[in-house]
């Protein structure tokens, strides 16, 4: 299989023809060696993808436009506790490779990462970055958006502001009612706490913007495993 390299929707519009590679991309062109005349495929995060070869170590000269669709069935998005030290990283790929549609960092009253700022926007960038490589790895052309960090209460005022709709979870060791697949085009907000889990107030908020809590089993799961499990038991894929 061809190497697979993303290039920014602005970019791809010159498309097909010469096309610069990111700053980032060329280096990793030149870490795989690829020399002039190589075959890749480039993909602009929004749906296009590309037939094309490298032109030299910041160009790729596309070839022919493929409109191809590689997005799960089941459209969730996740807002989760973001979990200490490099979880955070690895939830991110994973969650982009099982077909995660948008992923919000909440900082809640129990998170161990506190990220604020310019440190939080660091964070993000460097989030996002993750989510294109998994995108990069796993076929996916579009990029998961990874949102700002925000509290559980400014995010869920932003919902209510844009009306969100569609079915609300809420994953909590304590619920009795089990997680149940969706169907093909469900749309699925789903909320995962942090390693010591959400206080009673923060999961009253939650219940009162009709999130139902739902149980991925007997065993509790840790705050980076939870997600993951859940994103493959809603039926994303």
């Amino acid at each position: 299989m061809p190497f697979r390299f993303f290039i920014p929707p602005s970019e791809a519009a010159l498309a097909a023809g010469p096309v610069p590679m990111p700053a980032a991309t060329a280096r990793h062109v030149k870490v795989l060696r690829l020399t002039m005349g190589e075959v890749v495929r480039v993909f602009d995060g929004v749906g296009g993808e590309w037939e094309g070869e490298v032109l030299d170590g910041r160009t790729f000269l596309l070839h022919r436009h493929h409109a191809i669709e590689r997005e799960a069935d089941v459209r969730v998005m996740l807002a989760v506790g973001m979990p200490a030290n490099e979880r955070m990283d690895a939830l991110v790929e994973k969650a982009v490779e099982l077909g995660v549609a948008r992923i919000q960092p909440l900082l809640s009253r129990r998170s161990v990462l506190r990220l604020h700022g310019e440190r939080a926007e660091r964070r993000v960038a460097h989030w996002q970055g993750v989510a294109i490589a998994a995108c990069e790895q796993c076929g996916r052309n579009r990029v998961p958006v990874i949102a700002p960090v925000a509290t559980l209460q400014e995010w869920l005022r932003q919902m209510e502001g844009d009306c969100a709709g569609g079915h609300r979870c809420l994953l909590s060791p304590t619920a009795t009612a089990p997680l149940q697949p969706f169907v093909q085009g469900d749309v699925v907000w789903m909320v995962s706490g942090p390693e010591g889990g959400l206080d009673e107030e923060e999961i009253t908020m939650l219940m009162r913007a009709r999130f139902r809590p739902v149980s991925l089993g007997p065993r509790v799961l840790r705050a980076d495993t939870a997600p993951l499990a859940a994103l493959v038991r809603a039926g994303v894929g």
